[in-house]
């Protein structure tokens, strides 16, 4: 149905739009009179946006900072007087009998070398994670997708170790595996582990197995290998770790 522009007459208040402006001036009106809408003036678009002045080259460079190598991290000790006085080395035999099923390994053996570094170096060190990887035969890349980095994380989730602004500490002596992760053992590690809690320490085995260490320690023998051998003799394994720890803390 054609636009008769007398509508517009009867009611001025309605406004016309650019849009207006261009389809009406196509119609034609049903008296065949001039009817073009032309001389309305349309609504001008409205003003672009305007773009932000250049910023001269020498205000945007920034003086370059140093160069910091995201492999090369600050190793300190986690002091935590309770696990240090009455926890385990990371090197003992109850790690390796009741830790490394729940760190696993790569990280059992990162624990140990990161421990050994602090005993050289007690005040912190650097460490190349890069180079420590292929030492231990991985690989490692930025991130947490590489098989070192996540067994570094599982140090920290595990409470072994934290995150610091300059990279990790790291507890010198690990405390005694939680009953959570006890429970998903097998049960012959299980058991083992209560026997170990509620073996008895007598005086004679404290003193013969005491004489056996400084025997060994004389003999040239290295202190890491002490438990075993207290072990192999016939030691019960509660009192061959008390002697143990007491050789390597003197």
């Amino acid at each position: 149905m054609p636009t008769s522009p007398d509508v517009f007459t009867r009611h001025p208040e309605v406004l016309v739009t650019s849009i207006d402006a261009r389809s009406l001036d196509s119609v034609s009106p049903a008296d065949g009179s001039a009817g073009s809408l032309t001389d309305r003036r349309p609504i001008p678009p409205p003003p672009g946006r305007s773009s932000p002045p250049p910023v001269p080259p020498s205000a945007s460079a920034s003086a370059p900072g140093p160069e910091v190598d995201p492999c090369d991290v600050l190793i300190t000790a986690w002091v935590d007087p309770l696990v240090d006085d009455d926890g385990h080395d990371p090197r003992s035999r109850y790690v390796e009998q009741f830790w490394l099923g729940v760190l696993g390994p790569t990280a059992t053996w990162i624990l140990r070398r990161l421990v050994a570094g602090l005993e050289q170096h007690p005040e912190g060190y650097r460490l190349d994670l890069s180079v420590t990887a292929r030492m231990m035969g991985l690989s490692y890349t930025d991130g947490r997708s590489s098989p070192f980095a996540k067994a570094l994380q599982r140090c920290t989730m595990f409470g072994l170790a934290h995150q610091t602004s300059a990279g990790l500490a790291v507890r010198r002596r690990v405390p005694s595996v939680a009953h959570r992760h006890l429970r998903r053992m097998p049960d012959a590690v299980q058991l083992a582990h209560r026997e170990w809690e509620h073996s008895c320490i007598t005086v004679d085995a404290l003193s013969r197995a005491h004489r056996i260490a400084l025997a060994m320690l004389e003999s040239g023998d290295d202190l890491w290998v002490i438990e075993h051998q207290l072990v192999a003799v016939g030691i019960d394994d509660a009192t061959a770790a008390e002697v143990a720890d007491n050789a390597r803390r003197l």
